[in-house]
């Protein structure tokens, strides 16, 4: 039948596809990939080696100090569980050469994280350099060097390396690739949350396939990328060069963050066929009656190509809106019926019905279960396995991860639904809206604890990077919390707009049922809708003249053109609608900058053992201050010529405020008098001593001398003579350093 007064009018809508598109869906588009761009830049520009989550806490020999004699081994004492081969710890001489014995020494013992290295004996006086590097229980890599002395201290052209490890290009790369992977589970876990809880129809809409397909396109390649490529030059040698060296590979996948991204890998195989069918079988059955199962929702333009153009869906197929209308325009009865229909159609929609119940709640489990697997993988290998309740902290890291990726995820997803597809249901908006609100519930309480367990104190929330990290974090998340109460006010607000919205008359009734049509998922590449109670794809040729194909099919394009410009005009028309759809981007956008600061943060040393480090910088720093106590037992070798003597030389600083206290006894333990004793310091690197301190006996045994002299800082020689008879002496000396 010809279409009743159809007038083809130059519409935007029917303008070429390979035309440019302009308008404010392709403007809003450019602004939300330059603010995405933006910020990711800005957080990743200047990235900074990773802080050191291990902290080194001890040293024997310590930091600085000179020894007597060349020890057996070198140890070093960290503030949590480090991984530590045989070239992790090394000792080198004065001339750079490597001098112990090249085997690590495992000297952990209960809470006590410690490690040595053997030295040979016989080794000659001077400073040496001990090199370390580890890579911590969350597995960041952490480095560092000290020296000590034998005898007196010397020059050294030891290298130690200048830049931190983790740090550099390759530590910039490493961050970056940690912020895709976490986004990529975030879309991935999130997007697919958001179509099975909130809306079923979206898993036929192509931009929100397009969306977790690429999330899980986007882990997936980090995930490689961080396990063959960066790992072993970003824990190792900080070479950009080394990232193709798959000798050290073996050894990465025998280190926990080495299992953790394989054990992600294995998890995403199964990610893949959990995408497959809930974009395949889950689609399919959740498409609207009467809709050919192969049918797929487009882009909210009618075309499906993602493009919004809507410039397919040409023709009514056979049997369409003319087999419902009678001669007159008016609906004719249905033909053939017969009396087993209704049965037959009752049964159907009760076999439908189930099977989207029984897929629904498989697929519920499976990704719950895969959701929680791949966040594992970041539990086992970060913050929450080491340190303060490991057992209780991984769990609760896990649900904080599964909350941040079914708020942000799921949030992502409605800026796409609402930007780059069909209408968003009411009902559909407010069950994202229930579960971002259960969200924010699972972070505040697994955040709480979180913070308390890295931080430690209130105190460290100001005073260490970790802690204003998690404020800015805290401040972040407040703001999206504001601004997704607003959106909360705009889909209340959805319904009543939408009813008010709807124009009235015969033609209405026909974009009605397209609205409605396009927000239940029953639009379809190949079926058109119906904009004219006559609806026909072209006009009928005159007698004796062969129809136009072209012809036929350019009107039935433009019929299809005309219907979608009139759903997008009513949908874009609505200000709560463009309201929602502007605090939702609010929201995305806030998100990818909360992201970032949270991948940043996984990379900062807690403030809990921040604080520890700086308790024993502190405790050492005290040590320095305490007075210098040395022990010098001698032997004259004559009668009662063995003895020992205590000297306490109070501070121990440059100056002349020092006070020198002598105590001599007896093998046994006894204060004694002898006839003769005599202290003196040298400072042989700068050529000053000895200068003699002048004693003064107070008590048998005891000496004390005041405003002793030692006028610059240095490793000083102490001599200490001793005579117990006319006859039987002997010069002790001793290394003192003085601050």
């Amino acid at each position: 039948m010809a279409l009743t007064g159809f007038r083809p009018r130059p519409q935007p809508a029917a303008r070429p596809r390979s035309g440019p598109r302009s308008g404010p869906r392709s403007a809003g588009t450019l602004r939300l990939l330059v603010v995405v761009a933006a910020l990711f830049g800005a957080l990743f520009a200047g990235a900074a080696p990773a802080s050191a989550h291990a902290a080194l806490t001890g040293s024997d020999p310590a930091q600085g100090s000179v020894v007597d004699r060349a020890p057996e081994q070198v140890s070093v004492t960290f503030s949590e569980g480090v991984a530590m081969g045989d070239d992790s710890l090394r000792v080198l001489d004065p001339q750079g050469k490597r001098v112990d014995r090249g085997k690590l020494r495992n000297l952990c013992s209960g809470s006590t994280v410690k490690y040595g290295a053997g030295l040979p004996p016989g080794l000659a006086n001077g400073t040496y350099t001990v090199a370390w590097q580890a890579v911590s229980a969350d597995s960041h890599p952490v480095s560092g060097a000290f020296t000590f002395s034998i005898g007196a201290p010397s020059r050294t052209s030891a290298p130690v390396p200048q830049q931190e490890a983790g740090g550099g290009l390759v530590g910039a790369l490493y961050g970056i690739a940690r912020y895709l992977a976490y986004a990529g589970f975030v879309l991935l876990a999130g997007g697919s949350a958001f179509v099975v809880a909130c809306r079923p129809a979206a898993a036929r809409v192509r931009s929100v396939q397009r969306l977790v397909v690429q999330g899980w396109a986007l882990l997936t390649g980090t995930t490689i990328a961080l396990l063959l490529l960066l790992r072993t030059p970003y824990t190792g040698s900080g070479k950009l060069a080394d990232v193709f060296d798959f000798a050290g590979l073996q050894q990465v996948l025998l280190t926990k963050p080495g299992a953790a991204l394989v054990s992600r890998l294995l998890l995403l195989a199964a990610a893949a066929l959990f995408v497959a069918v809930l974009f395949g079988s889950y689609a399919r059955v959740h498409a609207p009656d009467g809709e050919d199962d192969g049918g797929e929702r487009g882009d909210g333009d009618g075309d499906g190509d993602g493009d919004g153009d809507g410039d397919e869906g040409a023709a009514a197929p056979s049997g369409g809106t003319e087999d419902l209308k009678g001669p007159e325009g008016t609906k004719a009865a249905p033909r053939g019926p017969d009396s087993s229909d209704s049965s037959d159609s009752s049964d159907s929609s009760e076999d439908l019905a189930k099977r989207r119940r029984d897929l629904t709640l498989g697929l519920s489990l499976g990704g719950v279960l895969v959701a929680a697997g791949l966040a594992t993988t970041w539990a086992m290998a970060e913050h929450a396995s080491t340190g303060l309740q490991p057992a209780v902290a991984m769990p609760v890291d896990v649900l904080h991860l599964l909350a941040v990726a079914a708020w942000l995820g799921g949030l992502a997803t409605l800026v796409v639904s609402l930007y780059w597809g069909p209408a968003v249901e009411r009902n559909a908006v407010i069950r994202f809206s229930r579960v971002a609100f259960g969200s924010v519930v699972v972070l505040v309480a697994t955040g709480v604890y979180q913070s308390w367990r890295q931080v430690g104190s209130w105190r460290a929330l100001t005073d260490t990077s970790y802690g204003q990290l998690l404020l800015v974090k805290v401040g972040l998340v407040a703001v999206l919390v504001a601004v997704a109460a607003v959106s909360r006010r705009w889909t209340a607000r959805l319904g009543e707009v939408r009813e008010a919205a709807r124009p009235a008359g015969p033609e209405a009734e026909a974009e009605t049922e397209a609205e409605a049509e396009a927000a239940s998922g029953a639009e379809a590449e190949a079926v058109p809708v119906a904009v004219a109670a006559p609806a026909a794809p072209a006009a009928a040729p005159a007698p004796g003249t062969p129809a136009d194909p072209a012809r036929a099919a350019q009107l039935a394009r433009q019929q299809t053109a005309l219907a979608t410009a009139r759903t997008k005009r009513i949908r874009d028309a609505d200000p709560v609608r463009l309201g929602l759809r502007r605090s939702v981007l609010a929201e995305a956008s806030i998100a990818v900058v909360l992201l970032g600061v949270t991948t940043v943060l996984t990379t900062t040393e807690p403030g809990r053992t921040a604080e520890a480090v700086k308790a024993a910088s502190a405790g050492q720093s005290a040590d320095a201050n305490q007075p210098r106590v040395l022990t010098v037992p001698f032997d004259t070798g004559g009668s009662q010529g063995k003895g020992s003597a205590r000297l306490d030389l109070d501070p121990g600083r440059s100056g002349s405020g020092n006070e020198l206290r002598l105590r001599i006894a007896d093998p046994s333990g006894r204060t004694r008098d002898v006839p003769e004793v005599k202290v003196s310091f040298t400072l042989g690197a700068k050529k000053l001593g000895p200068l003699p301190v002048v004693l003064r006996h107070v008590s048998t045994g005891h000496w004390t001398a005041s405003g002793v002299q030692l006028p610059v800082p240095g490793q000083w020689q102490l001599s200490l003579l001793v005579r117990t008879s006319d006859i039987d002496q002997v010069t002790e000396t001793r290394n003192v350093k003085i601050d």
